[in-house]
């Protein structure tokens, strides 16, 4: 996998954990702590997305 893909791909899973956080915001079955554990996720993402770009 090429540098360029493989940060292609962490973007697309960043997007994906972009849409279910949106989606658990808006469903009152959604607890707290699930949204929290997303934007974690989602966060974790963007630093590695960020290191590479700058590497």
């Amino acid at each position: 996998m090429t540098m360029s893909s493989h940060v292609q791909e962490l973007r697309r899973k960043h997007q994906a954990l972009s849409d279910m956080v949106e989606s658990a915001h808006r469903s009152p079955a959604t607890d707290d702590l699930k949204i929290r554990e997303l934007k974690k996720q989602k966060l974790h993402l963007k630093q590695q997305i960020e290191r590479l770009e700058t590497a």
